[in-house]
């Protein structure tokens, strides 16, 4: 499995935000703006992170170690903070990383997970947005020219890379580079430029703060859905559930692969969308879909939830049978509807229940399952 970390740079002064602490540390809402930040790509499923501060700052980032981050002091530049975070990975490194501002709190998971998905093909990868605007010179307060717009993006972080590509490339550099795509073109590494978010901003100036708390709290959209779904047993050797191949002495029976779990997880999304269930999406008179795995469905689902601008924040699975024991593959479950799903496994719940010998459960006729499952839009 790719392993990915993401170094947050928060070692700067931020002197132009006012306020007399640096911007990183001051509150947004009802926390911190590196805590909005930290919280954004815990929920991109990122759960290893580097937080670089300045050495001033270790009194106010005393608690972050106990949310699981690794803190380490950065240098005078940013280029020598994030050669310090890129550092501290090297003992056990990650096959990617993404380096990130603290002070862009308002990072959406279905952007980061744009940047890691370009990693696949590209030794790096930032979001950026396209400049819309006319753009002028001036001087001395007037307006001197215009400037060509073609081919210009206004670039925001994370910025992603291969590790150990990246590593070297700011080893390699002397110094003075803008951002971290300015060091890996350097090194002669191609940057892919993946679509921004314009509520992305980066907090600079006092006002920032007001616009980032009425972007944090205006677009919030929370859905919940729920999913249920029945298999009987039939001939066979072995059950799918939740994406695991399980020994049993029947088969579930269904159309498709007969995934009673992940059916009923993918039909709550589909309720939190407002978007009917598998069987409007994938009907069963077509042919195409008999015996089709569930991930194809589960996939589906989580697609056109992030089409739709959410972000699928938790899932949880019951399963209710007398047999097959849930217990011994629960973990190997959560860890692949996780996958799946592109979350982190701390955000994905699959347990069991019998239903005390009573009903067609009990007396082990089928397995029935139970789901629910949370999306986002916007920022909590």
């Amino acid at each position: 499995m790719t392993q990915i970390a993401a170094i947050i740079v928060a070692a700067g002064r931020g002197s132009r935000a006012g306020g007399g602490l640096p911007k990183q540390w001051r509150p947004l809402g009802s926390a911190r703006v590196i805590d909005a930040t930290l919280a954004a790509f815990r929920a991109g499923g990122i759960g290893r992170l580097v937080v670089v501060i300045h050495p001033e700052d270790a009194t106010l980032a005393a608690g972050l170690a106990e949310t699981g981050c690794a803190v380490v002091h950065g240098a005078e530049t940013r280029a020598g903070s994030v050669l310090a975070g890129l550092a501290a990975l090297e003992a056990d490194p990650p096959d990617m990383v993404l380096i990130h501002d603290a002070a862009r709190p308002l990072v959406r998971p279905a952007l980061i997970a744009r940047v890691l998905e370009a990693l696949d093909t590209h030794p790096g990868a930032a979001p950026a947005v396209a400049v819309t605007d006319a753009l002028w010179r001036g001087t001395q307060g007037l307006v001197s020219g215009t400037q060509d717009r073609t081919g210009l993006w206004r670039a925001q972080t994370p910025q992603g890379f291969h590790y150990a590509a990246i590593l070297a490339a700011h080893r390699a550099h002397p110094g003075g580079a803008a951002d971290d795509v300015e060091v890996a073109r350097a090194a002669g590494l191609d940057v892919a430029i993946v679509a921004g978010d314009e509520d992305n901003l980066k907090i600079t100036a006092p006002e920032d703060f007001a616009r980032a708390t009425r972007l944090m709290g205006a677009a919030m959209d929370i859905r919940t859905g729920n999913g249920f779904d029945v298999h009987a047993f039939g001939p066979g050797d072995h059950v799918w559930l939740c994406g695991v191949k399980v020994p049993h002495d029947r088969a579930l029976m269904g159309h498709s692969d007969a995934d009673v779990g992940m059916h009923a997880v993918t039909d709550a999304i589909y309720g939190a969308l407002g978007m009917g269930d598998i069987g409007q999406h994938f009907p069963p008179s077509e042919a195409r879909w008999k015996g089709a795995a569930s991930h194809i469905f589960l996939e589906h689902a989580c697609a056109l939830a992030r089409e739709h601008g959410f972000d699928i924040t938790h899932a949880d699975c019951t399963l209710i049978c007398e047999r097959p024991k849930i217990g011994p593959h629960a973990p190997a479950m959560k860890a692949e509807m996780a996958r799946i799903m592109g979350l982190s496994p701390d955000r994905i719940s699959v347990k069991a229940t019998t239903s005390e010998r009573l009903g067609f459960t009990g007396r082990e006729e089928g397995i029935a399952a139970l789901a629910t499952a949370t999306l986002l839009k916007g920022q909590p």
